[in-house]
């Protein structure tokens, strides 16, 4: 379909209007500006898999914006999901909860993300993927190349210290004595927030982490019996 620095330079640019769509919706909720992600560089990665997958998959059906509309929600509803469960188990943290709203599915994804994911599916084959690709049309191929090496070797160095930061978290919960699962993850945040400039980053993009740790009363009585 496309060549590989194109799916690339599609990716890192629906990441980074993904990560523009965070800044905003979170500008708009709390009146601040606060870099979102758990990467340090300006982009989601989870809106750039989901937009390559709309393309690949869902490319045959627009012909039908209705299936379309369905099939895109289903797309990026289990993409949602698989990320919340896979960052769960990996680092022992909840990174975002939609339990408390309507008509979720065990807090991971919820009614009210789902119909935004199927409108903007819908546009992004109708009207912004055409009009990327036009631009990339416009660029030389091997800048293109260039541009796709050096945005990638960026991003891998940004994974890798990323990772590390947010394993901190993980590393973190288990050294910290409380009984309750709340006291853990607020301490977890404290904590890491005041030990570097990229733990406070990433304690201010999720503010609302939660630790997910078995509480210490119950880990001290099952090691003693």
């Amino acid at each position: 379909m496309y060549d590989l620095k194109t799916w690339f330079l599609l990716f890192i640019t629906y990441s980074v209007i993904g990560w523009v769509i965070e800044i905003m919706v979170g500008f708009i909720i709390t009146k601040k500006i606060v870099n979102r992600g758990f990467l340090i560089g300006p982009y989601c990665p989870i809106y750039g898999y989901g937009a390559l997958f709309i393309i690949y998959f869902l490319h045959p059906y627009t012909d039908s914006p209705i299936i379309l509309f369905f099939m895109t929600i289903a797309i990026c509803s289990i993409l949602e999901y698989t990320t919340s469960y896979l960052m769960e188990k990996i680092f022992k943290a909840r990174w975002w909860d939609y339990s408390k709203k309507r008509f979720n599915i065990n807090g991971r994804i919820c009614l009210e993300t789902m119909i935004p994911f199927g409108i903007c599916g819908c546009i992004l084959l109708y009207i912004v993927n055409p009009f990327f690709l036009s631009c990339l049309s416009w660029i030389p191929n091997i800048i293109q190349t260039i541009l796709a090496i050096v945005i990638f070797t960026i991003f891998l160095l940004d994974n890798l210290i990323s990772f590390k930061v947010i394993l901190n978290f993980k590393k973190v919960a288990t050294t910290i004595r409380k009984d309750s699962t709340e006291e853990i993850s607020k301490r977890v945040r404290t904590t890491l927030a005041s030990k570097s400039f990229l733990g406070k980053r990433l304690m201010n993009a999720f503010p609302n982490v939660q630790a997910i740790i078995k509480n210490y009363s119950a880990k001290r009585k099952k090691k003693y019996q």
